[in-house]
C-alpha cells in the first residue's frame, strides 16, 4: 500500500517552510561546492584586467606596423591565469620571456612568496614587458623584457616583482586602497533563509558565512519556521572606482526563532583569536562540530544494521551523510592529521586527533583537499576532502566517526564540550565591543 500526501498538508506552514528548506539544501550545496574550490572569482586588485592576445605567436616589426600601423608599443600588460600542470617559470617562458630574467625574477619572490608551495591553479598574474628594437632575435622577432609581475595573494594583498633603475629586481608587497563600508540588513523567513537573504540583497558569500557561524546551534533544515526573523551587520570593502571589491565578515548577526532571540558577535581576543561569541561572552564554537558537511542528509545511523553489500548484521559505527560527489567536508575540530590515504572498506580515509580525548574520522573520500598529509595541523570548518564512493559503498556519502579514548561512539549523541568562555578584562572588553556594535546597528538601520 502507497501513501497519499494531501494536499492540504502542503499548503500549511510547516510544510512550506520544509520544501523550501530542501531547496535551500540543494542551492547551498551547490554554492558553497562553487565558493570552496574555485578561486577565479577573487577579485584581483591589478591596475588593469584586460586579456591580450598570447605571446606564443612572436611578432615581428614590420608584421605590427602593417597589422596595427602604429610604432610597437612600450609596455604590453597581460593577465594571465594558472591552470593545472602549470609552474610559474614555464608560464614566463611562454609569454615569451627570457629564461635568465624569468629565473631573476622568481628567485627575488622567493624571498616573500613561494610559488610552489603557494600558487594554485585559478590564481592569476599580470605580467608587463617591453619590446626593444635594438635586441631583436633572429628573423626581426622581437625580444621581449619583463619589467614586472604581480600576483594577488588576496583581495588586500598583492606582491609585485619590479625591475629597478639598476636592472635588478626587487619584490614589494602592495596593499590596495580600500575603503570599509558597514552594511546592515534585517528581513522574515517565508520561504528559506537563502531566498529571502536574497532577495533583499545579502550575498551568498555572506549567507554562506552566516549559516556556518550558526551551523553548530541551529539545524536550518528543521529549526527555522515561517515568520522567523534574521539581522545582520558586515563589512564591505569598495575599490578606488567604487566598486564591491570585496565582502568582508560578519560583524554582528541575530537570528530570532519562534521570539526565541540568539544574537552572536564577532570578537578577537587577545592572544589574537577570533571567534563569535553570545551576549554573555561565550564562543558559540564547539570542541566538535555535529555535522561536518553542508545540507546533507542523514542516511544510515549509528548502531547494528544489515550491511547493504556485505547482506549480514553488523555494527555500524559512524553515521553516513548523502551527498552529491564533490560535495566538501569540514574538520570537525582543531586537531591533527595522524592518518591519511586508502583503507580497507573505508577508501579514502582521514583520522584527526583533537586532543588527549577525542578523535574523528571520514571516510569513502573522492579526493583530500590540497596540502592533506599526516601531521598536518588543521583549523575546525577547514575543507580537508570532499565527497565520494571509494571503498565499499554503495553511492556517494560521507561515513563520519567520532571516538572517545579510542572507543567510537554515536556521534549524534556525544555531548560535546562548548567553547571558550571570556572572563575578567577579557569579558569586559568584549561587552564594550558589543555595545559599540548593538548602537552602530541601530544607527544604521534608521538611516537605511
Amino acid at each position: 500500500m502507497g501513501y497519499k500526501i494531501r494536499f492540504s498538508y502542503l499548503l500549511k506552514p510547516r510544510a512550506i517552510v520544509l520544501l523550501a528548506g530542501f531547496v535551500f539544501v540543494i542551492l547551498a550545496i551547490a554554492y558553497v561546492s562553487g565558493f570552496l574550490l574555485g578561486k577565479n572569482n577573487l577579485y584581483l586588485p591589478f591596475e588593469t584586467d584586460r586579456y591580450i592576445p598570447s605571446f606564443s605567436q612572436v611578432q615581428k616589426f614590420s608584421q605590427w606596423e602593417a597589422e596595427t600601423d602604429s610604432p610597437l608599443p612600450t609596455l604590453i600588460t597581460r593577465v594571465i591565469k594558472i591552470e593545472k600542470g602549470d609552474n610559474l617559470m614555464g608560464v614566463l617562458i611562454r609569454a615569451d620571456v627570457q629564461r635568465t630574467e624569468a629565473h631573476s625574477a622568481i628567485q627575488s619572490l622567493k624571498k616573500v612568496y613561494d610559488p610552489r608551495r603557494n600558487l594554485n591553479v585559478g590564481d592569476k598574474l599580470q605580467i608587463t614587458l617591453y619590446p626593444k628594437k635594438n635586441n631583436l632575435q633572429k628573423n626581426n622577432a622581437v625580444k621581449y623584457f619583463l619589467s614586472s609581475l604581480k600576483i594577488a595573494i588576496s583581495y588586500d594583498l598583492l606582491i609585485e616583482v619590479k625591475l629597478n633603475e639598476k636592472g635588478k629586481y626587487e619584490v614589494t608587497k602592495k596593499k590596495p586602497n580600500l575603503q570599509k563600508k558597514i552594511i546592515v540588513k534585517s528581513g522574515k523567513v517565508n520561504s528559506s533563509l537563502f531566498v529571502d537573504g536574497n532577495r533583499i540583497g545579502i550575498p551568498q558569500r555572506v549567507l554562506a558565512e552566516l549559516i556556518r557561524i550558526y551551523s553548530f546551534d541551529i539545524d536550518f533544515q528543521r529549526d527555522i519556521w515561517q515568520g522567523d526573523n534574521f539581522e545582520l551587520m558586515y563589512e564591505q570593502f569598495l575599490g578606488e572606482n567604487g566598486d564591491i571589491v570585496h565582502e568582508g565578515d560578519i560583524q554582528y548577526a541575530k537570528m530570532t526563532l519562534r521570539k526565541t532571540e540568539i544574537p552572536l558577535y564577532k570578537y578577537t581576543t587577545n592572544k589574537g583569536n577570533t571567534d563569535y561569541f553570545n551576549k554573555k561572552g561565550k564562543s558559540v564554537r564547539k570542541t566538535l562540530m555535529r555535522t561536518p558537511i553542508d545540507g546533507a542528509r542523514l542516511s544510515s545511523r549509528f548502531g547494528k544494521r544489515k550491511h547493504p553489500i556485505l547482506g549480514y548484521n553488523r555494527m555500524h559505527a559512524g553515521v553516513d551523510f548523502a551527498a552529491p560527489t564533490g560535495t566538501p567536508i569540514y574538520a570537525a575540530g582543531n586537531g591533527t592529521i595522524i592518518k591519511i590515504g586508502r583503507n580497507g572498506g573505508y577508501g579514502k580515509y582521514i583520522r584527526i586527533r583533537h586532543n588527549g580525548t577525542y578523535q574523528t574520522a571520514y571516510a569513502h573520500l573522492s579526493k583530500y583537499s590540497r596540502g592533506m598529509r599526516n601531521g598536518k595541523r588543521v583549523k575546525q570548518g577547514q575543507v580537508i576532502g570532499y565527497v565520494g564512493s571509494t571503498g565499499v559503498s554503495t553511492g556517494p556519502h560521507l561515513h563520519y566517526e567520532v571516538l572517545r579514548n579510542g572507543k567510537k561512539i554515536n556521534p549524534r549523541s556525544v555531548k560535546i564540550p562548548s567553547g571558550e568562555n571570556l572572563k575578567g578584562t577579557e569579558l569586559n572588553n568584549f561587552i564594550n565591543l558589543r555595545k559599540k556594535i548593538d548602537s552602530t546597528f541601530h544607527l544604521l538601520s534608521k538611516i537605511s
